[in-house]
Protein backbone atom coordinates (compact mmCIF):
# COMPACT_ATOMS: atom_id res chain seq x y z
CA UNK A 1 0.00 0.00 0.00
CA UNK A 2 1.34 3.34 -0.99
CA UNK A 3 -0.32 6.57 0.74
CA UNK A 4 0.12 9.42 -0.23
CA UNK A 5 -1.29 11.36 2.88
CA UNK A 6 -1.87 10.72 6.40
CA UNK A 7 -3.63 12.33 9.01
CA UNK A 8 -6.31 12.23 12.16
CA UNK A 9 -9.43 13.33 12.88
CA UNK A 10 -10.86 13.69 16.15
CA UNK A 11 -14.47 13.69 17.31
CA UNK A 12 -15.20 16.97 19.56
CA UNK A 13 -18.51 18.67 21.11
CA UNK A 14 -17.76 22.84 20.68
CA UNK A 15 -15.95 24.10 17.35
CA UNK A 16 -15.35 27.61 18.87
CA UNK A 17 -13.60 26.31 22.14
CA UNK A 18 -11.31 23.45 20.10
CA UNK A 19 -10.39 26.70 17.30
CA UNK A 20 -9.68 28.69 19.69
CA UNK A 21 -7.77 26.62 22.10
CA UNK A 22 -5.28 25.51 19.30
CA UNK A 23 -5.00 29.26 18.04
CA UNK A 24 -3.91 30.35 21.50
CA UNK A 25 -1.20 27.78 21.17
CA UNK A 26 -0.10 28.69 18.33
CA UNK A 27 -1.23 26.12 16.05
CA UNK A 28 -0.84 27.03 11.98
CA UNK A 29 -5.06 26.79 10.97
CA UNK A 30 -5.98 24.39 8.12
CA UNK A 31 -9.20 25.80 7.17
CA UNK A 32 -12.57 25.24 9.11
CA UNK A 33 -16.40 24.82 7.51
CA UNK A 34 -19.67 23.94 10.15
CA UNK A 35 -18.35 20.83 10.57
CA UNK A 36 -15.07 20.96 11.38
CA UNK A 37 -11.81 23.18 12.30
CA UNK A 38 -8.44 21.65 11.34
CA UNK A 39 -4.94 22.72 12.08
CA UNK A 40 -0.79 21.36 10.99
CA UNK A 41 0.96 20.28 13.34
CA UNK A 42 5.07 20.27 13.21
CA UNK A 43 7.52 20.70 10.44
CA UNK A 44 6.13 18.06 8.18
CA UNK A 45 2.55 19.44 8.87
CA UNK A 46 0.30 16.53 10.03
CA UNK A 47 -2.98 17.65 10.18
CA UNK A 48 -5.39 17.08 13.35
CA UNK A 49 -9.30 17.70 12.12
CA UNK A 50 -11.60 17.73 14.32
CA UNK A 51 -14.99 17.29 13.57
CA UNK A 52 -17.81 17.58 15.81
CA UNK A 53 -19.04 14.72 17.42
CA UNK A 54 -22.31 14.42 16.28
CA UNK A 55 -20.88 14.66 12.20
CA UNK A 56 -17.91 12.43 12.78
CA UNK A 57 -19.63 9.73 14.94
CA UNK A 58 -21.84 8.19 11.84
CA UNK A 59 -18.78 8.44 9.36
CA UNK A 60 -17.07 5.88 11.75
CA UNK A 61 -19.81 3.08 11.75
CA UNK A 62 -19.18 2.73 15.12
CA UNK A 63 -19.17 4.50 18.79
CA UNK A 64 -16.07 7.03 19.15
CA UNK A 65 -13.48 6.55 22.46
CA UNK A 66 -14.78 8.49 25.16
CA UNK A 67 -11.60 10.23 25.97
CA UNK A 68 -12.74 11.65 29.01
CA UNK A 69 -12.62 7.65 30.48
CA UNK A 70 -9.37 6.00 28.67
CA UNK A 71 -7.63 7.35 25.58
CA UNK A 72 -7.75 6.36 22.02
CA UNK A 73 -4.45 7.28 20.90
CA UNK A 74 -1.71 9.94 21.64
CA UNK A 75 0.30 12.08 20.07
CA UNK A 76 3.53 13.24 20.71
CA UNK A 77 5.10 16.63 20.24
CA UNK A 78 8.18 17.39 20.29
CA UNK A 79 9.85 20.48 22.17
CA UNK A 80 13.20 21.90 21.60
CA UNK A 81 14.41 22.26 25.31
CA UNK A 82 13.42 21.58 29.10
CA UNK A 83 12.58 25.54 28.92
CA UNK A 84 10.24 25.27 26.07
CA UNK A 85 8.26 22.08 27.72
CA UNK A 86 7.98 24.08 30.82
CA UNK A 87 6.86 27.40 28.50
CA UNK A 88 4.53 24.83 26.95
CA UNK A 89 2.83 23.78 30.24
CA UNK A 90 2.02 27.07 30.92
CA UNK A 91 0.63 28.26 27.76
CA UNK A 92 -1.53 25.27 27.20
CA UNK A 93 -2.55 25.96 31.46
CA UNK A 94 -3.62 29.11 29.95
CA UNK A 95 -5.44 28.66 27.02
CA UNK A 96 -7.87 25.96 29.27
CA UNK A 97 -6.03 22.58 28.52
CA UNK A 98 -5.81 19.91 31.72
CA UNK A 99 -2.15 19.07 32.40
CA UNK A 100 -2.03 15.34 33.51
CA UNK A 101 1.20 15.07 34.68
CA UNK A 102 2.81 18.02 35.17
CA UNK A 103 6.78 18.42 33.15
CA UNK A 104 9.10 15.99 34.83
CA UNK A 105 12.39 13.56 33.75
CA UNK A 106 11.07 10.42 32.64
CA UNK A 107 13.41 7.31 31.24
CA UNK A 108 16.73 8.27 30.04
CA UNK A 109 16.95 11.78 28.76
CA UNK A 110 13.47 12.41 28.71
CA UNK A 111 11.74 15.57 29.87
CA UNK A 112 8.16 16.14 29.75
CA UNK A 113 4.55 16.29 30.63
CA UNK A 114 1.00 14.79 29.21
CA UNK A 115 -2.01 17.41 28.96
CA UNK A 116 -5.67 17.00 27.37
CA UNK A 117 -7.12 19.35 25.19
CA UNK A 118 -10.96 20.43 26.18
CA UNK A 119 -12.34 17.84 24.52
CA UNK A 120 -9.96 15.73 26.67
CA UNK A 121 -7.58 14.75 23.50
CA UNK A 122 -4.48 13.66 25.15
CA UNK A 123 -1.04 14.85 23.57
CA UNK A 124 2.60 13.90 25.51
CA UNK A 125 5.45 17.01 25.13
CA UNK A 126 8.74 15.81 25.71
CA UNK A 127 12.22 16.59 25.08
CA UNK A 128 14.96 14.20 24.53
Amino acid sequence: MNTKKIWANFGVQDLARTTKFYKDLGFKPNGASEQLTSFFFGDDNFIIHFFLRDILTPAMKGPIADVKAGNEIIFTLAAGSKEEVNNWEKEIRQAGGTIISRPEAFGEGYYGFVFADPDGHKFNVFHM
